[in-house]
């Protein structure tokens, strides 16, 4: 069994103890990994325009705002920008700073009839440590993984 089964298999193995209602939840290591090595597999960053801009973004993924900033009004394109951008075939994996618009971004595209959506667990910030500040605990950053500056 190669590694990216593995993963694919850890990770919808995690969805279905959470009880989420798509394919599986990644770690950031394991969505990096999918990006470099499965062919079609596609990385979308839901975050606004202003924390890609200012805290930072991900080479290679597809950037389509899941709310806009200020005011987080929810954007109500989506699923079209998405159908623009990512065939209803390829494995998409949704990240955010967190995991909570990704989650939300995942139902809705497997509702929009994508097969294959997983959610980004911790998301680009991670979680909030004691302090609540995040950029410490976990997460895209955290792990060391790609990214870039503004």
């Amino acid at each position: 069994m190669g590694k990216i089964t593995e993963i694919l298999n850890a990770a919808q193995s995690r969805a279905k103890e959470m009880n989420l209602p798509y394919e599986g939840a990644l770690l950031p290591d394991e969505a990096y990994e999918i990006m470099q090595s499965a062919p079609g597999a596609k990385l979308v960053d839901v975050r606004t325009h202003a924390e890609l801009e200012w805290v930072g973004r991900i080479p290679n993924a597809a950037e389509i705002e899941w709310a806009a900033y200020p005011g987080m009004k929810s954007n109500p394109n989506f699923i079209a920008q998405l159908e623009q951008q990512v065939d209803k075939e390829a494995l998409v994996m949704f990240i955010c700073r967190s995991g909570v618009r990704s989650h939300n971004a995942a139902i809705a595209a497997t509702r929009a009839g994508y097969v294959d959506c997983y959610n980004v667990l911790e998301g680009f910030e991670g979680d909030k440590d004691a302090d609540e500040h995040r950029n410490m605990l976990n997460g895209w950053r955290v792990s060391g993984l790609p990214w870039e500056q503004s």
